[in-house]
């Protein structure tokens, strides 16, 4: 192993820590030196795990924590992202495209397929007392070459 760090952070399920949630891991990440395009796709990638937490989680008023986990080995980044809420139901379902589980709203999906398409890895791991995506992405060593 050449290189390894790791940060967590826990915020309040509030849509307004999306943003926050986004700045912070691709903060963290630019240590490996990512192209602009990679910190896009992460961002995105964050942005869908944690609007989920949001919006499906935690549905009554009183909202919880949702905690990141970043860690770097070498070059690749794990981002997990932790809630306590109310679970998935049906992980395999919540994974297909445009599914919700609040079909009354105007919601697009729960974005699992924009999460593995910008990432190399999404694992889902969900029980009535919480849901894990975990996350994974090797960052491609640009360093030495030139950027357009």
């Amino acid at each position: 192993m050449k290189y390894s760090n790791f940060m967590e952070v826990t915020f309040k399920a509030l849509s307004i820590n999306e943003g926050f949630a986004r700045v912070c891991v691709a903060s963290f990440c630019v240590q490996l030196n990512p192209s602009v395009d990679e910190i896009t796709d992460i961002k995105t990638a964050v942005s869908e795990a944690v609007t989920n937490c949001v919006v499906h989680a935690y549905p009554n008023a009183i909202k919880g924590d949702i905690t990141l986990r970043c860690e770097l080995e070498d070059d690749v980044i794990t981002i997990t992202v932790i809630d306590k809420g109310v679970g998935i139901k049906d992980v395999e379902k919540a994974r297909e495209p445009f599914y919700t589980s609040k079909p009354g709203e105007d919601r697009s999906g729960m974005g699992f397929t924009v999460m593995e398409s910008f990432m190399d890895e999404v694992e889902v791991t969900s029980n009535s007392f919480g849901t894990t995506v975990k996350m994974t992405k090797k960052i491609v060593n640009t360093m030495s070459e030139v950027r357009c």
